[in-house]
């Protein structure tokens, strides 16, 4: 008898270990119907970030934060923000901070994007924009959002991709006969710290992402807001002191 109940504990143990196993391997099966990003809330827009390794941190920080805290404020329609890559694994930015990205655009299912945002990056000078899939995903995304934006050299990256063609633009000062010589058809001004011309805002970057992010905001919800977020993040916010285009 003791031995028919040594049998048939094993028995159970081994039914409810293969019911388990099973349904791990349902929710493999099922991985894709999961959310990769739950933060997402309905009726606000939805704003990407575009990271790789190399990304500057203020470039991605700075928009990222003014975005963010749009959600703080009431009776606006505020951002969900969320980052992007080619990848599952966790990025290294120029300065060393490691991000493990919400979305892998090369195989997830994202939300609609409402806003792109492009930081600068190491390289994206050089071997950045030999990235067909990026430069795709970019083109892909021109075609339904409602705005698309760059820090610094991230300006080079919409002109590879061909978004900025009809479009005045500008990027970090030292880099602007850079990107005159690479895009010659492109009018590139300087001496502005950003350029709003149609659904393109290009900035100078560094520290000056701020102010782009911030103008984004005050053309949206109105200088009232604007002027609280940059109150939040003790930035004195005057958008006409601001060497800056915008193009009607």
């Amino acid at each position: 008898m003791k031995y028919l109940y040594i049998l048939f504990t094993i028995c159970v143990i081994a039914s409810c270990n293969t019911s388990e196993e099973k349904k791990g391997n349902q929710d493999l099966d099922n991985k894709d119907e999961i959310p990769a990003f739950a933060g997402i809330e309905p009726n606000r827009y939805n704003v990407a970030f575009l990271i790789m390794d190399g990304t500057y941190n203020t470039e991605l920080t700075a928009p990222f934060d003014i975005f963010q805290h749009t959600q703080y404020r009431k009776n606006i329609k505020a951002m969900n923000v969320f980052t992007v890559a080619n990848t599952d694994d966790a990025i290294t930015t120029f300065e060393g901070m490691r991000i493990l990205p919400d979305y892998n655009y090369t195989k997830d299912a994202l939300p609609k994007i409402d806003i792109l945002v492009v930081p600068s990056a190491e390289h994206h000078l050089d071997t950045d924009l030999e990235d067909k899939a990026m430069i795709s995903f970019v083109k892909k995304v021109d075609k339904e959002a409602q705005f698309m934006t760059s820090h610094c050299d991230g300006a080079f990256v919409l002109a590879k991709a061909g978004v900025l063609n009809n479009s005045v633009s500008t990027t970090f000062p030292s880099d602007i006969y850079k990107m005159q010589e690479m895009f010659p058809n492109l009018d590139i001004r300087k001496e502005v710290l950003f350029v709003h011309d149609g659904k393109y805002i290009t900035s100078a970057g560094g520290a000056k992402s701020f102010e782009a992010a911030l103008y984004l905001c005050e053309y949206l919800y109105g200088k009232e807001i604007a002027q609280s977020l940059a109150g939040g993040l003790v930035i004195d916010w005057k958008l006409d002191k601001i060497p800056h285009i915008i193009i009607d």
